[in-house]
């Protein structure tokens, strides 16, 4: 496995790919990897010759107020799991070389970055589309990976990847959980054994909306409700948003019908996690 830090020196590797006529993956992280992550590489070997992991805590996604200070960093685990995981380069670029003195330069995703964590998280998704416009630039990977815990974050990837003509395919792959439910996430540390004992609601409210919605229900607000007061019932938790929207344009719905995704935002203390589901209805 390499480890490649600057910018010219990845640039130069994905030509001499090319060159080589090997396809190239893409799997995008912030690092303190965990099983969800290796879930990305594992479709990316699958599906690509060279799979590229970035690592790199993108200061333009975090509010003033958010966690970019504390957010975990341990690049020797990271090197570690992903040379276990089968990585061919991690790529580690300096906060300097992403965004050089005088950088101006961005670039939004509209309308799909408007409702759920666009709500309240102003530019992060500006951040986000920026970041990994710079990566594709980059890396040039046939096929970048995200996970469908972000699920708004992949599909503004995807719709902007598209709507540029980058010819680049965007997979969105599946949740990774915990035995318990919860969704493998790099902030889970952050709770305390209360906190993570209560976090585990996220899913089973989830599974249980999932039920109303088979057995017939198709009142969205019924169902948000009934998530709720799940959600509530647990002493640490504090509801952000719990929102049934249509799972392409991710528009809030009243009436639960074709393909739509439950999405919710919840902070145990002072984390914040997110989670999602998507249902078809016929």
């Amino acid at each position: 496995m390499k480890t490649i830090e600057n910018i010219s020196r990845m640039s130069t590797f994905v030509k001499m790919m090319k060159k080589e006529g090997k396809s190239i993956g893409l799997v995008p992280t912030m690092g303190y990897l965990h099983e969800g992550h290796l879930s990305l590489v594992k479709a990316a070997k699958k599906h690509t010759d060279v799979v590229v992991m970035s690592i790199f805590i993108n200061p333009l996604q975090f509010a003033p107020h958010e966690d970019l200070e504390k957010y975990p960093r341990d690049l020797k685990h990271d090197e570690e799991m992903a040379r276990t995981a089968g990585v061919d380069v991690v790529f580690y670029p300096s906060l300097k070389d992403m965004y050089p003195e005088g950088y101006a330069t961005y670039v939004t995703v509209e309308k799909l970055t408007d409702n759920l964590c666009g709500e309240s998280r102003t530019g992060h998704f500006r951040g986000v589309t920026t970041v990994v416009i710079k990566l594709f630039n980059i890396v040039k990977p046939d096929v970048a990976y995200f996970g469908q815990k972000d699920m708004q974050q992949a599909l503004t990837v995807k719709k902007m990847a598209s709507d540029l003509n980058m010819g680049i395919e965007v997979k969105m792959m599946p949740v990774v959980r915990e035995k318990d439910g919860l969704a493998m996430s790099s902030r889970n540390m952050y709770l305390n054994d209360a906190e993570r004992k209560d976090a585990a609601v996220l899913h089973q409210s989830l599974k249980n909306a999932e039920t109303l919605i088979k057995n017939g229900e198709r009142d969205a607000g019924k169902v948000m409700k009934a998530v709720e007061e799940m959600i509530r019932s647990k002493q640490s938790a504090r509801i952000e948003y719990v929102k049934l929207v249509d799972a392409r344009e991710l528009k809030d719905v009243k009436m639960i019908t074709g393909e739509i995704a439950l999405s919710v935002a919840v902070f145990f203390g002072k984390t914040r996690l997110i989670d999602n589901t998507t249902i078809t209805v016929r």
